[in-house]
């Protein structure tokens, strides 16, 4: 099947899936079921199964999945052999927490550049990561092609419509604006507040003893 018939909620947990079986794979592991998948992803087996259909024949009944053979499946249908360079906009508290980060566990994602509107806070690199003004973006950016947002909300549009003209194709939106983009950008939304407010919804409404 080719990539792009893949459901999207299956595609969301294709790197939920390669962080475990890497992880199993620094352990010495030569063989996992759908069970301990499920167990350790929270995802359930049949799920897993469906997802794993998708990509044809993975693994044997009665023997399960081999996880060097699963591994560099994954690897190479998340392109993990590729870097993919990231451009972040702006260095809040937020945005310093992701420079310090930098995806350390995931190393085909780095992000290379970071913008800031503040003349204080470009004057030093941080983690080894250059800064610049943000009205450097356009001069700077280059052939970055992923974005990620954590500017103040009203600042929101006007940044995007900068990187929409520079040729992005993908961002990782932290702020509460939903900014608009034309059909060809892909956003996702990250609202923490939103998130966190739907976690204590679920836990008053939906307890787990009841699930």
């Amino acid at each position: 099947m080719e990539q792009n018939k893949i459901p999207q909620a299956t595609a969301k947990r294709l790197p939920l899936y390669y962080r475990f079986l890497n992880n199993l794979n620094h352990q010495g592991k030569s063989r996992v079921s759908s069970k301990e998948l499920s167990e350790a992803v929270k995802v359930d087996s049949a799920t897993i199964r469906r997802d794993f259909s998708y990509f044809g024949a993975l693994g044997k009944k009665g023997y399960g999945y081999n996880v060097d053979y699963l591994l560099d499946f994954f690897r190479k249908t998340l392109d993990q052999d590729e870097v993919t360079d990231v451009a972040l906009i702006g260095v809040g508290n937020l945005g310093t927490a992701f420079l310090h980060y930098n995806f350390m566990k995931n190393n085909n994602i780095r992000i290379k550049m970071a913008f800031d509107a503040d003349p204080e806070k470009v004057k030093n690199d941080i983690a080894g990561v250059s800064l610049y003004h943000i009205d450097d973006l356009e001069e700077k950016l280059g052939d970055v092609k992923v974005a990620i947002l954590t500017v103040p909300a009203t600042e929101a549009d006007v940044i995007t419509e900068k990187l929409v003209n520079k040729g992005i194709a993908g961002i990782l939106n932290f702020t509460p604006a939903r900014i608009t983009v034309p059909d060809h950008i892909r956003v996702h939304h990250i609202d923490l507040a939103v998130e966190l407010q739907a976690l204590v919804y679920f836990l008053k409404h939906y307890p787990l003893d009841n699930i």
